[in-house]
């Protein structure tokens, strides 16, 4: 019990360390890029401000201390649940995430989802019908396809079925007045969706294909066969089943990878998420927005992979940190 109390701690405070030093180097570069944020807050009366005038709305904005001075007062305020104002919206940024993140979490959610169980489905059936037509088909279109960058593949949905068919909108959630309406919800998520599960869906599921082989070629399946079991019963109860734990593990890493391609496609699509809030914060050097947009992002990361981490050690108590099997001494007899 003390040991996984132990256990435990480490990795809360490894997450907390990470958390603390992750948004330190997005403060200090957020603060160095180019770029002026009072143009954010003011726009253009910035361009007609007077030296006093700018040195007063750089010391109402916090702006005037020193790089190391504002963090600490950042982080302080931080602490208590105050990250301060969006510049470009004028109101608290927690409010600003709140309004988006449910459309981010509906986009990356069931995109995770639909990844996660056609990656297991389609490697399964590849694994199936191992070197036969379908399997070298579905291989060489599932190459292809997870080759092409999600920007790209964005645009030529875009041209295909809203410039030229003109079956489905190319950008936002919803249209003006329709965001409750669940259909409208879905004709615009089909296109942003397609392209997150297309990005994603071939690389989980070569990597399912080839551990349900491995799983075929090793021994207990011959001694299964020769019990006379089904080939069907060998790849789905036992093969399948031992691929499964390895997968989880590899489905937690892969949170942050499908959610940076949730990010560039909401961005491609104008979609109202995290990632265009994203980019429109470090476009316009919306300094308190992108602070918690990148804490809030890097915390899911880095959890996401403490959990990976602690999967694996599941699987194999072998990658625990100091621990490890020893080969038995051989002695003379």
């Amino acid at each position: 019990m003390t040991s996984r109390l132990v256990y435990c701690g480490k990795k809360v405070l490894l997450f907390f360390l990470s958390v603390f030093l992750l948004s330190a180097v997005t403060f200090y570069v957020s603060r160095l890029a180019p770029g002026d944020p009072l143009v954010s807050y003011y726009g253009d009366r910035v361009e007609k401000m007077t030296p006093a005038e700018r040195e007063w709305a750089e010391e109402k904005l916090g702006l005037s201390d020193p790089i190391s001075v504002q963090y600490v007062r950042w982080l302080g305020n931080a602490l208590r649940g105050d990250f301060g104002i969006s510049y470009k919206y004028k109101m608290d940024v927690a409010e600003v995430i709140g309004s988006r993140a449910g459309n981010t979490l509906l986009l990356g959610g069931v995109g995770f989802v639909l990844i996660f169980v056609g990656s297991l489905l389609l490697g399964a059936l590849c694994a199936w019908f191992e070197d036969r037509p379908l399997d070298r088909i579905i291989c060489k279109i599932g190459t292809v396809s997870s080759c092409i960058p999600e920007f790209w593949l964005s645009l030529v949905l875009i041209l295909i079925f809203s410039v030229t068919l003109r079956w489905l909108p190319s950008s936002g959630a919803y249209s003006t007045g329709g965001s409750s309406g669940v259909m409208d919800r879905i004709v615009h998520l089909i296109l942003p969706m397609s392209v997150v599960v297309l990005s994603h869906l071939w690389y989980y599921a070569y990597l399912i294909r080839n551990r349900v082989l491995e799983e075929v070629r090793a021994d207990y399946v011959l001694l299964a066969k020769s019990k006379g079991l089904s080939r069907r019963s060998v790849l789905f109860r036992h093969c399948l089943r031992n691929a499964i734990p390895a997968y989880l593990s590899l489905m937690a890493i892969s949170v942050p990878h499908v959610l940076g391609g949730t990010y560039i496609v909401e961005a491609v699509f104008s979609y109202p998420g995290l990632g265009t809030l994203s980019y429109e914060s470090a476009r316009y050097q919306d300094y308190n927005l992108l602070m918690l947009l990148c804490v809030l992002s890097g915390a899911v990361v880095i959890l996401c992979s403490i959990i990976a981490q602690a999967v694996n050690e599941r699987i194999d108590p072998r990658m625990r940190s100091g621990e490890s099997i020893e080969a038995p001494e051989v002695t003379d007899l």
